[in-house]
């Protein structure tokens, strides 16, 4: 019968395209399952360094390892990167491990050698494959009363040697006047495109001409830039608007921030984006959002923003309040390799900023896959199933 016929390649073809997007990992991750957890206390050391600070980390699949970046500024240690390995499947965190440590080094112009004291403030790192090196950023500085500090993004080799520093424009570098980053709220992010051709960094907060950092009350259009990698010119730009402190600090007068604080590249136009909400008295509250650049102005031509520009979608994935842990300053994460069901494992760490009040703490998730897409897998099997059964009855 040709109805059965023609309904027969419709199943299959629908069962065969359920499957193929119930395991996609390319665009936005659907949801978020809890793994486990790995903590290192403040004074863990290694290699004759002080474990802290990790505030970027990024999976190496040749190896199977993974690269973390710390915030030192060169006070108790030179300015430094790990190399890691996690021990998880999709059952557990069993373990952390070091297996290395590398000193990152000024360029030339700068004398070379490792960062003196202050001069540096290293917030993230991404291991590029294609070239065996690392782009990583650094925060720059606004310290009164003159201490300005570029932020930046640079390329590195394995050994931590300078290779080159990106072009970023001038409108992120601090003055005496308001104009340009915020101190601790510049380049807190850095993510590498999937294609390989851009790298994408991004302000906590928002540079003092484009608006306010973020309070309780307001939001704060913090910016996206992207750099040509192949060139290393400065290229679009997007508002990332960062959402309100979520809580109240304790007491009323004391400390609270909520800021942008890593970037993951998903496909060409879909990312994750982590934001921290820290309020003394309550601690830190993690959010991990799905963000899409299309449709969003293109602002590297305005040296201030006006208010009127289109910025990037962001919809909630993941609030980590809900697994009921205690959290640490989360500021790094990267996608790892692929769990024994097929779903990509997702990893985060924290700067423990050298607090004995805080700690290192790892966590380990699974992207899982859209529930609508697994029920519709599992509708067009059970109907494929049923029509074949159907037909050795009429047959």
């Amino acid at each position: 019968m040709r109805w059965l016929e023609r309904t027969r390649r419709f199943l299959v073809g629908l069962a065969i395209w359920g499957a193929t997007a119930t395991a996609a990992i390319a665009g936005p991750i659907e949801g978020l399952r809890y793994i486990g957890q790995q903590t290192l206390p403040t004074g863990s050391t290694y290699s004759g360094t002080e474990i802290g600070g990790l505030s970027g980390i990024d999976y190496d699949p040749a190896t199977g390892t993974y690269w973390a970046i710390s915030d030192e500024r060169s006070a108790t240690g030179p300015a430094r990167f790990y190399n890691t390995s996690l021990d998880f499947d999709q059952n557990g965190f069993y373990g952390v491990s070091f297996n290395s440590v590398q000193t990152m080094k000024r360029s030339p112009g700068e004398g070379g050698g490792t960062f003196p004291l202050n001069t540096v403030d290293p917030e993230a790192i991404r291991y590029d494959a294609s070239s065996n090196t690392f782009y990583w950023a650094s925060e720059g500085d606004r310290l009164p009363p003159g201490n300005l500090q570029n932020p930046f993004v640079r390329e590195m080799d394995i050994n931590g040697d300078y290779v080159r520093e990106l072009a970023t424009p001038a409108k992120y570098n601090p003055t005496a006047g308001a104009q340009g980053i915020r101190r601790n709220l510049a380049f807190e992010s850095l993510t590498l495109s999937t294609d390989g051709q851009t790298v994408y960094t991004a302000t906590e907060n928002a540079l003092f001409q484009d608006g306010t950092d973020a309070t309780l009350s307001t939001d704060s259009p913090s910016r996206i830039l992207s750099f040509n990698k192949s060139t290393g010119a400065a290229g679009a730009e997007y508002v990332y608007r960062v959402s309100p402190v979520i809580e109240p600090p304790l007491p009323s007068n004391g400390f609270a921030t909520n800021g942008l604080v890593e970037l993951l590249a998903l496909d060409a136009e879909n990312f994750l984006a982590v934001e921290r909400s820290f309020s003394t008295g309550r601690g830190n509250r993690i959010l991990i959002y799905n963000v899409n650049i299309s449709g969003a102005t293109d602002v590297s031509s305005l040296n201030a923003l006006t208010g009127s520009e289109t910025p990037v979608s962001k919809s909630l994935l993941f609030d980590l309040d809900v697994l009921g842990i205690p959290l640490d300053n989360i500021e790094g994460i990267t996608l790892g390799p692929k769990l024994a069901n097929g779903n990509r494992s997702v990893i985060l760490v924290s700067d423990n900023n050298f607090s004995g009040t805080q700690f290192t703490q790892f966590i380990v998730m699974q992207a899982v896959p859209e529930p609508s897409s697994m029920a519709l897998c599992a509708v067009a099997v059970a109907a494929l199933v049923f029509y074949r059964s159907r037909r050795r009855t009429i047959g």
